[in-house]
């Protein structure tokens, strides 16, 4: 069994926060359809995840593409981004001299979320990198291609705590191999998943009350 296949996604964390339904469509029953959204969210990431890319600019070396993951947490994934600064403390890398201070960089469609899922995801890969580099991080950023800049995340203990209690529900269910039940809202109508999901027969008593209504 490969590691993949042993782990959750980082990346389900945008789909957990969204909706545990959805998420659970997803990743416990393997369904996936496409919109707008996922489509450009494709495109964004495209550049990221070329894993050969590799830069030094002097004491600056900027890695794409870097596959992560964590026992503890029961997940792995891609870093978009990884800019290593050369300094007093951090990661020792191979084939390189000195210590190596990780930062992940996370890129996004659209701009800022109200909800933390962009911040727990980039939170996630700095625990990540955390325990396969054996090195402290304190901060990451997420660029947003909207307002075309980066946003600073201070890696806190409130958020890691966010984050191992995210994790251990969604490994609860995918354990169980349980999909919750529909709550429909506002939310369901720019929903990828909505025709496979069908919250609103979910919701209602019987198929003939979901056809009188619609």
């Amino acid at each position: 069994m490969t590691m993949d296949e042993e782990f959750l996604m980082i990346s389900g964390i945008q789909h957990f926060i969204f909706c545990r339904r959805q998420w659970a469509l997803i990743h416990v029953e393997q369904q996936w359809k496409d919109n707008l959204q996922t489509v450009e969210g494709e495109i964004v990431h495209e550049k990221c995840h070329d894993e050969k890319f590799v830069e030094k600019r002097k004491d600056l070396l900027v890695c794409r593409g870097m596959r992560i993951f964590s026992k503890k947490l029961n997940v792995s994934g891609q870093c978009d981004v990884v800019e290593f600064k050369k300094g007093k403390a951090g990661a020792i890398l191979f084939g390189r001299d000195g210590f190596w201070q990780p930062c992940p960089i996370e890129y996004k469609r659209g701009k800022p979320k109200e909800d933390l899922s962009d911040i727990l995801q980039l939170c996630t890969q700095a625990i990540c990198l955390e325990g396969m580099l054996c090195c402290d991080i304190s901060e990451g950023y997420l660029f947003y291609d909207e307002i075309h800049r980066r946003e600073k995340v201070e890696i806190t203990d409130e958020l890691r705590h966010e984050v191992s209690k995210m994790f251990e529900e969604m490994n609860g269910y995918f354990n169980r191999g349980y999909t919750p039940k529909a709550k429909y809202n506002k939310k369901c109508k720019n929903c990828s998943m909505k025709d496979l999901c069908l919250p609103k027969i979910s919701k209602n008593r019987s198929v003939g009350t979901y056809y009188k209504i619609n």
